[in-house]
């Protein structure tokens, strides 16, 4: 169930919200759809990127060879 609150916003992220809205949903009042929708893709964004680097690992290297890797990707950046 639905629950309200306030919530006190900066003009330009106010800004925003509306200008999300009316692309989204063709009109201002749609901001509670908009800015839930956007919470709940970044929460669950943040909850995936954490289990992601608190889950067990199924690779290892040592640090020879992390460092051999990083000097390999930089030099064939710097070739570009």
């Amino acid at each position: 169930m639905p629950k309200r609150t306030t919530v006190i916003l900066e003009d330009d992220v106010y800004k925003r919200l509306v200008q999300e809205s009316i692309r989204r949903y063709g009109t201002a009042r749609a901001i509670s759809k908009v800015l839930n929708e956007i919470l709940r893709e970044k929460l669950s964004a943040r909850d995936e990127l954490l289990q992601l680097i608190f889950s067990e690992k199924i690779a290892e290297i040592d640090l020879e060879e992390f460092n051999e890797f990083r000097k390999e990707l930089s030099r064939r950046l710097e070739e570009r």
